[in-house]
């Protein structure tokens, strides 16, 4: 394995150290990580081969914000650009992630498209202090990643696209996409919303339980120990259903806190990047908001002063219906749910089902499962891609 470095040429972090032992150990082997110059700085500085499609680095690229995105200028967003089967592209899929996620959670979805065989194009972006890119240096949420996205879209022109969204991804993505509505062709929603979330069933104040909110979990967790949260609530939950248990989570967290991750094994992946405090705090500040998910809300950031994102979700919630429902283009939509989750209960089902009238003919509800269903469920959403760009019967 070769020595790293950021753009900075900063030291070997605790990630490259951790897979280094870990080599050292047996853990995994030398070779199993692609070799390429990783050119940001985050923690995150060993990737196992499937970061990318098809085990190929050619795909990789980084884009650096420019002037005009707001906080983030200069900062770099890794993203990955791959076209099948060698063709002209007949679709062009976007994948934006959630919190506290990165790119590597549409592994399955995107190799499955990449096996179909289908001409395509497929994109997806590790927002600013998530997997490969930049450290985030504030406390940003949605319209501040949602800003960033659209500068890559720009810069990419990706045009007629079948966008895919998980998590606070949903607010990113469309978020991005409102601005410029008719970049967008087809939707396909996993666990997440951008209406104000209903009160009633579960919610993000009284799930997993009344005692334990997943609201609270930034002020009863500390920063250095966000990583071993993130790999659990992404891995454990996903593996059971629900939630991870308080036994599991606090196991999670004693492995990342001691280094114990395997290299390159998905709990590396995911909770290497918050070995940036700045990156946790980030992270944290989306999980206080959960709350007021949809409804728009204000908060003061350290680094820049009062933020209020009421703004972005009107635009957001006037563009939907108008642009891309009944009143509009009515676009083709699908809707993947876990409804172990207050974003899979049926009630924010229906807020979709009345914003886009075509989603109702493609929903899907996975009563035993959790949040993170692009985890357990990538081959089913898949094909739910490929049937929006080429319905049955073509």
């Amino acid at each position: 394995m070769k020595r790293r470095t950021s753009r900075n040429s900063a030291p070997l972090g605790t990630g490259v150290l951790a897979a280094l032992v870990a080599v050292a150990c047996g853990v995994t082997e030398p070779g199993e990580e692609p070799d390429f110059e990783i050119l940001s700085n985050s923690p995150l500085q060993a990737v196992p081969l499937d970061y990318y499609p098809e085990n190929s680095t050619e795909s990789a690229r980084w884009f650096t914000l420019p002037a005009q995105s707001t906080y983030d200028a200069g900062k770099r967003l890794f993203y990955y650009d791959h076209r099948t089967a060698g063709a002209e592209p007949e679709a062009t899929v976007l994948f934006v992630h959630g919190n506290p996620e990165s790119s590597y959670t549409f592994r399955e979805m995107r190799d499955a498209l990449i096996a179909s065989g289908l001409p395509m194009r497929i994109v997806a972006v590790d927002h600013i202090g998530f997997g490969l890119s930049d450290q985030a240096d504030f406390e940003m949420v949605d319209m501040h990643h949602a800003q960033n996205l659209l500068a890559l879209v720009r810069h990419l022109d990706l045009q007629q696209v079948t966008l895919v969204v998980h998590d606070w991804g949903g607010a990113i993505g469309i978020g991005a996409f409102a601005q410029e509505p008719d970049r967008l062709r087809n939707l396909l929603v996993g666990n997440s919303t951008v209406f104000p979330m209903p009160e009633e069933g579960l919610t993000y104040t009284n799930y997993p339980s009344p005692e334990s909110p997943w609201s609270a979990m930034p002020d009863r967790i500390a920063d250095d120990a966000w990583g071993g949260v993130a790999a659990a609530i992404i891995l454990a939950s996903a593996a059971n259903g629900g939630s991870p248990t308080a036994a599991t989570m606090a196991s999670y967290i004693n492995q990342f806190q001691n280094n114990l991750f395997a290299a390159s094994s998905p709990e590396f992946v995911f909770s290497e990047p918050f070995r940036s405090i700045a990156n946790a705090r980030s992270s944290k500040r989306m999980v206080r908001q959960t709350p007021v998910w949809g409804h728009g809300y204000v908060y003061e950031d350290g680094v820049h002063g009062l933020q209020d994102n009421n703004a972005f979700y009107d635009h957001i919630q006037e563009v939907v219906p108008r642009e891309w429902g009944a009143a509009g283009r009515n676009i083709d939509a699908a809707g993947h749910f876990g409804q172990l989750d207050p974003v899979g209960k049926a009630a924010v089902i229906a807020q979709w089902h009345a914003a886009l009238p075509r989603m109702a003919e493609r929903t899907f509800t996975y009563p035993d499962e959790g949040h993170f269903i692009e985890e357990v469920k990538g081959p089913e959403m898949a094909q739910s891609i490929l049937e929006m760009n080429w319905p049955p019967g073509m």
